[in-house]
C-alpha cells in the first residue's frame, strides 16, 4: 500500500493558481491572521494578561481577544497604540 502525504503548501500554492477569489482571500486572511498572533506573540513574551493589556488600551479583554484571534479590520490607530504599549513602531507599507 502507498503511503500518501499532504503537503498543505503545494494545495495552497495549486489553488490559487487555479482559483484567483482565493488567491485573493486567502492572501488577506493570511495577513490578518499575522497581525493577531503577532499581538499575541509580544502580549505573552511580555508575560501580560488580555486583560492586562486591555486596562493599558483602555478597552476591553474581548476586543484584545477579538484582535489576537479574527484581527480584520483593527484600526491603524489602535496598531499604533499596541505597537506603543510594547516599545515598537507601526510600520505600514503598500507593496
Amino acid at each position: 500500500m502507498a503511503n500518501k502525504t499532504f503537503d498543505l503548501d503545494d494545495y495552497i500554492s495549486q489553488r490559487k493558481e487555479k482559483d484567483s477569489e482565493f488567491a485573493k482571500n486567502f492572501d488577506t486572511g493570511y495577513e490578518e491572521f499575522k497581525i493577531g498572533m503577532m499581538i499575541k506573540e509580544m502580549r505573552l513574551e511580555s508575560g501580560m494578561t488580555q486583560e492586562q493589556l486591555a486596562e493599558k488600551l483602555e478597552t476591553k479583554k474581548s476586543v484584545i481577544s477579538r484582535m489576537e484571534n479574527h484581527s480584520e479590520d483593527v484600526r491603524l490607530s489602535t496598531l499604533q497604540k499596541v505597537a506603543s504599549v510594547f516599545g515598537k513602531q507601526l510600520k505600514v507599507a503598500m507593496l
